[in-house]
């Protein structure tokens, strides 16, 4: 039930987003999409409730309950990051407003964007640390909490790693000629199919010279 639940709070968090998008830039309906977009954190609520009630009502700890605790942490964390750039994106097509920035390609600037996804990263995580401790203190004695404090642990692996992440960028700066020159898998396969192919075609006539 638990895990059913949390994927139908999945599907109704990005329904709810792309209609509350959709009332906004399409409908020109502003307050109606902002009364839309509001009702997700109502989904994270009824998923702690349902929890919470199953725990109290005799269920076992297990990884279902600690998977919800971490859906509700990273959905508090990240909901409003993810929904800020969804709405940049939909805003630049449909209604004429500015591109949305990528990730800075090197630089100072790349080194404080991978800490501020790293903060994001860290607060989402510790939300749902926070929130699996209370689910321990709520079972007391009563149950076993070993899978409980695993998904603590895997939190704090989280952290470190985006933390790790973060120090790479600040230790060794990528320069920004070197990363315009060096163009990421995805920015490769983003180009258009004729661009990659005449590509192909210039490094084959190079090698038909030599």
């Amino acid at each position: 039930m638990i895990v059913t639940l949390i994927i139908a709070c999945e599907v109704g968090f990005w329904v709810l987003l792309a209609a509350g998008l959709a009332l906004r830039y399409l409908a020109r309906m502003r307050r109606a999409s902002v009364a839309v977009l509001l009702c997700e954190p109502l989904l994270e609520v009824v998923l702690l409730v349902v929890t919470a009630v199953d725990l109290k009502n005799g269920a076992q700890p297990d990884w279902k309950h600690g998977l919800a605790a971490v859906y509700i942490g990273f959905s508090a964390g990240m909901g409003h990051y993810m929904v800020t750039r969804a709405d940049a994106w939909v805003a630049y097509r449909f209604a004429g407003g500015p591109k949305p920035a990528k990730a800075p390609e090197g630089g100072s600037a790349r080194t404080a964007y991978e800490w501020r996804m790293a903060g994001r990263f860290t607060v989402a995580a510790l939300l749902a640390i926070a929130l699996l401790q209370a689910a321990i203190w709520y079972v007391g004695g009563d149950g076993s909490t070993d899978s409980l404090r695993m998904w603590q642990q895997k939190m704090l692996y989280v952290i470190g790693i985006n933390v790790i992440i973060a120090l790479s960028y600040t230790l060794f700066p990528k320069k920004v000629e070197e990363a315009k020159a060096r163009p990421s898998v995805f920015d490769r396969l983003l180009k258009p199919a004729s661009e990659r192919s005449g590509a192909h075609t210039g490094e084959d006539r190079t090698l038909t010279r030599r």
